[in-house]
């Protein structure tokens, strides 16, 4: 049922856009983008691929050592198979990629994945609560206070004597994988420094590129950005993130009186670019995992790696 819907929504969107061609304001969104614009947006996303980078780096610096280029190649390989590679499927490419080059456990990986993605979805939550428009003191306190506390709150729980592990039916696997999501939490160091950081460079490229689309202020274009980013929460995603990422992104710029047609064009287009950017550096990092020369110890798992893994 939820490809279903998955694949209607993107229907819809493709329904949409062929409907009284629609797909030329497209052509007219881009010409509103300049060079300066693409440019400091492209780079802004290089620089929060770079902070995910350091973010994995972190967690898993006892494994990695200095090895920081492999894990920005694993993020950017990572990135690009998420953006395009239907369901979320691309997912899986992560704890995989982390157990071909570190000889990482995949339920670590698979935990380390699962709280990156929390953390994202904490960060993303908290900056919409702190500068979404019109919001009521109250709430905003309220929501601010609900999600702190939760992010706080989820590791420390992980942390504590559990009797999960004994028996070999499905609630010692979830016993195991608790543990590595306990393991994960511990060991990034700065790892909430390196999220805040990394959607706070994101959220602001992609609001620049938004606001030079409608054209409206900046404020407008972190609305939608934020609307776009929210949807990506959602259990239900279009094939790809085409039909909800605009959806997203449009339902978020009406409160600001921008139309819904225009909305979806304006969050089309900066979707488009979002997938070309993540598109185009992944090939190059792939490119340069096939052909490039590993540096010492990144062609196999660290000799070392058994004495500091943790079992889970």
């Amino acid at each position: 049922m939820k490809r279903i819907l998955a694949v209607a929504f993107s229907l819809a969107l493709l329904a949409w856009l062929a409907h009284d061609a629609r797909w030329q304001g497209l052509e007219a969104g881009l010409t509103r983008l300049s060079p300066q614009v693409v440019g400091l947006a492209f780079l802004g996303f290089l620089v929060s691929y770079a902070l995910r980078a350091l973010r994995i780096h972190d967690e898993f610096h006892r494994e990695v050592g200095r090895r920081y280029p492999t894990c920005l190649r694993i993020v950017l390989v990572h990135n690009a198979l998420v953006n395009v590679m239907p369901f979320r499927s691309g997912e899986a490419a992560f704890p995989l990629l982390m157990r071909q080059t570190f000889g990482t456990p995949l339920t670590r990986g698979v935990a380390s994945l699962f709280w990156l993605r929390l953390q994202d979805a904490f960060v993303v939550l908290a900056l919409a609560v702190l500068i979404w428009p019109d919001l009521p003191a109250i709430l905003r306190g309220l929501g601010l206070a609900g999600v702190l506390g939760l992010a706080w709150y989820l590791p420390r729980w992980a942390r504590q004597p559990h009797d999960w592990l004994g028996g070999e039916g499905w609630l010692s696997r979830l016993g195991r994988v608790r543990d590595a999501f306990a393991e994960s939490a511990r060991h990034a160091r700065y790892g909430w420094l390196w999220t805040l950081a990394n959607w706070s460079v994101k959220l602001l490229a992609q609001a620049a590129l938004l606001a030079a689309l409608l054209p409206r202020d900046l404020a407008t274009g972190a609305a939608g950005a934020l609307g776009a980013e929210l949807a990506a929460i959602l259990p239900v995603q279009g094939v790809a993130g085409f039909g909800t990422y605009e959806a997203g992104a449009a339902a978020a710029l009406l409160p600001a009186g921008v139309p819904l047609a225009d909305g979806l064009q304006a969050a089309l287009v900066l979707h488009l670019f979002v997938i070309a950017s993540a598109l185009s550096v992944g090939a190059v990092a792939w490119l340069a995992g096939m052909f490039g020369r590993p540096s010492d110890g990144e062609s196999t798992a660290p000799q070392s790696h058994s004495s500091t893994k943790t079992s889970p």
